[in-house]
């Protein structure tokens, strides 16, 4: 069957509400159509690039135009998939079945959605250990888990206890330098949704939040900061991930580590910072840090954004590269770390529209289901020690929805309503089909690690926000 013959015309329309679509004279029937796919193929992917593609069809007017605000309005499945992330956000903070840890950079991604199921008093708790472990120099853990569950090892997690919160255990994945720009963001959508200023001059040992959240940003110019390149380093990682080549596990920098620059470390900073601005109610300070952004963003396209390909570099490496000499990096489109870096506002409109037709390019090229591809191509088998890290393995390629809609956030605020909505849907579907919020995903659409991962609950649930927001806004 050649899927081509029954597709449409499609004219996106960025700044409008509505579809234009242009048909030929022939009757299409869209639901003989869809019979047909599934009859014919078992391939998610098939499925997942037909509902892309046919879903502006659900609500057509009779003048040919969809009406993204109706359709929005009335989507069954997002209202599923925001009942079951609110039944999985009630049951904890930790990360998932498979984490015993409140990790920071995935609570940053669900604490709105813990915020309207559990008390605010919780919310607030798991916040503020991590102020209470915060180190010497300012920087900010991973996770923590309780004390009796810590399992203390030579090759595990090396743990970083607190005289004033001795019930827990946190350790740090230093491989990944985002730790304090998560929590930053954290505290940002904590203050915004609640409206709890209050909670900025909360005293803990001694130091208000406002105060440590500035200590934390302090540290990443001191102690992470490049002065060539006016940027912020950490070790070569599979794009967002924690997880560098020269080890099994591999989540320590040590002596066998290569220090390098990427985009995700840096969008995720400068997310941090435009949040403390407008948190801080000291305008020096918010003149100090308004520099310092600046001067970041103009680094990160100096340095990281590769103009001729319309893509951000890899890595640039401190001093060599871990991969053999004769492999080219740059030929990898990191798709996390770029849709973090629409979100930082690193990118124009127009580059913003390419990334993301980019990125459609890559899912189909790779056969995945959906945007949530981590990056393609992948790095080669043996790249990795860690075996996980297998060519469209884990972080090395899998489909994270974890990333992919945070994507669909970025869609949303460039006003990119019809992509955004379609390329949600394949997302939301495979959560109900496998009745949960799993991890990561095959190209071919297996699920793979936890099964209540919060993350991807956290993220979809605003991505539904987000656009009823917009449509509520354009009935």
């Amino acid at each position: 069957m050649h899927f081509s013959s029954y597709m449409p015309t499609l004219i996106l329309h960025r700044n409008s509400k509505k579809l234009n679509l242009n048909r030929d004279s022939q009757t299409i029937n869209i639901t003989n159509i869809l019979h047909h796919i599934i009859m014919q193929t078992k391939s998610l992917n098939l499925l997942a690039t037909a509902a892309i593609a046919l879903a502006p069809w659900s609500c057509s007017q009779p003048n040919g135009e969809i009406n993204y605000a109706h359709e929005i309005a009335n989507n069954a499945l997002m209202d599923s998939v925001d009942a079951m992330a609110r039944q999985i956000i009630r049951q904890g903070f930790n990360a998932g079945d498979g984490y015993g840890e409140v990790w920071i950079r995935d609570y940053n991604t669900f604490i709105e959605l813990s915020m309207e199921e559990l008390p605010d008093s919780a919310v607030r708790h798991n916040l503020n250990v991590f102020w209470h472990f915060q180190g010497e120099t300012g920087d900010i853990v991973d996770g923590f888990i309780p004390a009796e569950k810590a399992v203390v090892s030579d090759i595990g997690y090396k743990y970083r206890y607190s005289k004033t919160m001795p019930q827990y255990a946190a350790h740090k994945n230093t491989v990944e330098t985002d730790q304090e720009a998560s929590l930053i963001q954290a505290i940002y959508q904590y203050v915004n949704k609640s409206g709890n200023h209050d909670y900025l001059n909360t005293e803990i040992n001694g130091k208000k939040v406002i105060d440590r959240m500035e200590w934390a940003l302090q540290y990443l110019f001191t102690e992470k900061y490049n002065e060539l390149y006016g940027l912020i380093i950490g070790a070569t990682t599979a794009d967002w991930g924690d997880v560098q080549p020269e080890h099994p596990w591999g989540v320590e920098i040590d002596k066998n580590s290569h220090l390098t620059i990427d985009i995700y470390d840096n969008a995720m900073l400068m997310i941090a910072l435009n949040n403390f601005i407008e948190l801080t109610k000291d305008s020096e300070k918010a003149k100090f840090w308004s520099e310092k952004r600046d001067q970041l963003k103009q680094n990160i396209r100096r340095h990281l954004w590769d103009s001729s390909n319309h893509k951000f570099i890899p890595h640039i490496y401190l001093d060599k590269s871990p991969f053999p000499a004769d492999f080219d990096e740059n030929k990898i489109y990191y798709q996390g770390g770029t849709a973090v870096a629409i979100l930082a506002d690193i990118l124009t409109p127009e580059e913003v529209a390419n990334a993301n037709e980019r990125m459609l390019e890559n899912m189909a090229k790779a056969h995945a289901q959906t945007i949530g591809l981590t990056m393609y191509p992948t790095y080669p088998a043996g790249y990795f020690q860690n075996v996980g890290m297998y060519p469209y393995g884990y972080q090395n390629g899998g489909d994270w929805t974890w990333f992919g809609a945070r994507m669909i956030h970025a869609l949303v605020k460039y006003d990119m309503i019809p992509q955004a909505y379609n390329e949600l849907q394949p997302m939301l579907q495979r959560v109900v089909e496998n009745k949960g919020f799993y991890e990561w995903y095959t190209p071919a659409g297996e699920p793979m690690g936890s099964g209540t991962f919060r993350g991807e609950a956290g993220v979809l649930f605003k991505a539904n926000a987000l656009l009823r927001n917009w449509a509520a806004q354009n009935k």
